[in-house]
């Protein structure tokens, strides 16, 4: 008799997937999709062709590897709950999104599995992918969705062939998912016409990939490789280096803002997040390609909207609303078109006008707007004329706050995947910590190509130095060029402000609460200046109340004169916070005093009017380009 007849069969126990392999593997996954990212992007076309489907799966395992994947675990179900909930912390991006509802479905099944056998994980796999499909309220063919629903279907089938070990059956689930991406242009138009498959889908399997090569490799998979081949491309040869990238015109302008937040519903004390009526209630905003992923205590929420703050105040209803972005796809595609020239960056205090932002294609980084204990993305979720109005009501004064370091890191990976460099002109040191935050997203992304300028500046005088630099940048000046001129131009750029009302800004503790019976006894308009170190400074007051904006273009005009002369050609922006009247009286009454150039009247945002209160006006000038 063969005596391997009486061989004993494999025992379960020595072949299932721990969570330290499982915890290696995925860091080996990861590490593939974040090296990848690059080509991700560029083949980048459903839901919209706004080239950032790398960066956000990057950004999405990145939490990962800096959160549940930092930490050892003995035990998997307890490994794969904190995967869950930092991939739904963490999402980015309609594939983000969708890949963190999968690793957040896969826990639930094996939230209580110490290890998996085959069967095991095949079960949490397939349940994943229905939780990844539940997550959307449209799910469509030929996207990592698809791409998804192979690999549980061939890994359940292997698992029932080959039971315990789930390493023969991954192997068999891996090339099956390869055939699954290579089909997803027969199943969407879109990418059968830009030649190439779907990003999302792709990234999938390149996390697969990576996990494979742990499998194969060991230990030595998790070191750091750039320049991977994806499953799709030839060896030797990036296929898609030369895709065409689809106009920006595919992007819809009713539903322009990709945008997310993540809600937070305290266990015990908060009713759970009820999915149903938030999708419905997304829905009825007219949202686009929504993405409901996580469970009830903590769902991230994507969706293309054309108003960011209408669907946060929807999600504000069903839980506390924390992690809000908004991305403007349209402004995203036209940026990839003009990936030869230098991209400019600056932050929502810079009062740029609307036109010329768009003209020149600048990118825009919101401050944080906070009232009556709610955040608000500045000029994004809340426009400036919304701001003024609710200011007006608010129980508390407003408050600002710098941009978290990781919304400009975004902005910049995004940019620095596209465009040979990364000019961020930013609001002045000495007002805020905004310009530390993009320093400190600048030194951690963006590949070294990211350079952060101080403007000494804010509102208008900052506008104008960002209007300069995109110029700059559409002629063609690289980085170092930009950069010489903002040096020669900062001491130039002059500013003004002069506020009407005190009362706010003695309020806020900004002024002493002497100086509004002061002011209200004198009939004194106090008038502040930006000073060379980055201050605003009260340098002087007017004695006019009905024709103050006259006497401030007084004010300024002999200012400006004295310091640039009087024949120089000027840019002027004039700013005012809720007084367009006033706005338009002192721009007219500096056109009258001085070389204007070119000009625009601007509604200055929270930046300045938070601080100096509702009637301010700002005026900034800067010799005009030769």
């Amino acid at each position: 008799m063969n005596a391997s007849a009486h061989a004993p069969a494999p025992d379960p126990a020595a072949t299932a997937l721990t969570a330290p392999a499982l915890r290696r593997a995925l860091i080996a996954g990861a590490r593939r999709v974040i090296a990848a990212r690059d080509g991700l992007n560029r083949i980048n076309v459903f839901p919209v062709p706004d080239g950032d489907t790398g960066n956000n799966l990057a950004f999405t395992l990145g939490s990962l590897l800096n959160g549940a994947l930092r930490r050892r675990s003995r035990h998997i179900g307890e490994l794969l709950h904190r995967i869950g909930d930092d991939a739904i912390d963490g999402a980015r991006g309609n594939s983000g999104a969708i890949l963190a509802q999968f690793l957040h479905g896969v826990a639930e099944q094996a939230r209580s599995a110490p290890v998996l056998d085959a069967a095991a994980l095949a079960a949490a796999v397939r349940h994943g992918a229905a939780s990844a499909r539940g997550a959307l309220a449209h799910p469509v063919e030929g996207t990592i969705l698809s791409v998804i629903d192979s690999f549980a279907d061939a890994l359940a089938e292997a698992a029932a062939e080959h039971r315990g070990d789930p390493r023969r059956g991954f192997a068999r689930a891996l090339a099956q998912a390869r055939r699954a991406l290579a089909r997803t242009p027969e199943q969407m138009a879109a990418l059968r016409d830009a030649g190439v498959v779907d990003a999302g889908a792709q990234g999938f399997v390149d996390l697969l990939e990576g996990i494979a090569e742990f499998v194969d490799g060991g230990p030595r998979a998790l070191r750091v490789r750039g320049g991977l081949r994806a499953a799709n491309e030839a060896a030797g040869h990036d296929a898609h280096d030369d895709a065409p990238h689809p106009p920006h015109d595919a992007v819809d302008p009713d539903r322009r803002w990709c945008t997310e937040c993540l809600l937070i519903a305290e266990a015990g004390r908060d009713p759970p997040i009820e999915r149903t009526p938030l999708r419905e209630a997304l829905e009825a905003l007219g949202a686009d390609s929504l993405v409901l992923a996580g469970g009830a205590t903590r769902m991230r929420v994507h969706a293309h909207v054309g108003a960011p703050q209408a669907l946060f105040d929807a999600c504000a209803a069903f839980a506390t609303v924390e992690g809000m972005k908004a991305d403007d796809m349209l402004l995203q595609a036209r940026s990839v078109e003009r990936g030869d020239r230098v991209a400019i960056v600056t932050d929502s205090a810079a009062d740029l006008p609307e036109a010329i932002a768009e003209r020149l294609c600048v990118h825009v980084v919101p401050v944080r707007v906070n009232l009556d204990g709610r955040d608000h993305l500045d000029k994004v979720g809340l426009s400036t004329a919304a701001f003024y109005r609710r200011m007006a009501t608010a129980r508390e004064l407003p408050r600002t706050s710098q941009p978290p370091s990781g919304d400009f890191r975004r902005a910049f990976d995004f940019l620095a995947a596209h465009h040979p460099a990364v000019v961020c002109v930013g609001l002045s040191r000495a007002l805020s910590g905004t310009l530390q935050s993009a320093e400190h997203a600048a030194a951690r992304g963006g590949d070294g190509k990211v350079r952060v300028f101080d403007s000494v500046n804010a509102a208008a005088g900052q506008a104008l130095l960002a209007w300069r630099a995109a110029e700059l940048a559409e002629a063609g000046a690289d980085a170092e060029g930009i950069l010489r001129e903002l040096e020669r131009l900062r001491p130039l750029t002059l500013s003004w402000a002069m506020a009407r009302d005190v009362s706010h800004a003695v309020r806020g503790g900004r002024i002493p609460r002497w100086a509004e019976p002061a002011v209200r006894f004198t009939g004194l308009t106090p008038v502040a200046k930006m000073t060379p170190d980055g201050r605003l400074a009260v340098v002087g007051g007017l004695i006019a109340k009905a024709k103050a904006p006259e006497a401030f273009a007084r004010y300024v005009a002999k200012r400006v004169r004295r310091a640039l002369g009087a024949e120089t050609p000027l840019r002027l922006i004039v700013g005012h916070c809720d007084a367009r009247e006033d706005g338009e009286r002192l721009l007219a009454a500096l056109r009258t005093r001085l070389r204007v150039d070119a000009a625009h009247l601007v509604e200055t945002g929270p930046a300045i009017g938070a601080h100096a209160g509702r009637g301010t006006l700002v005026a900034a000038v800067q010799p005009a380009a030769a």
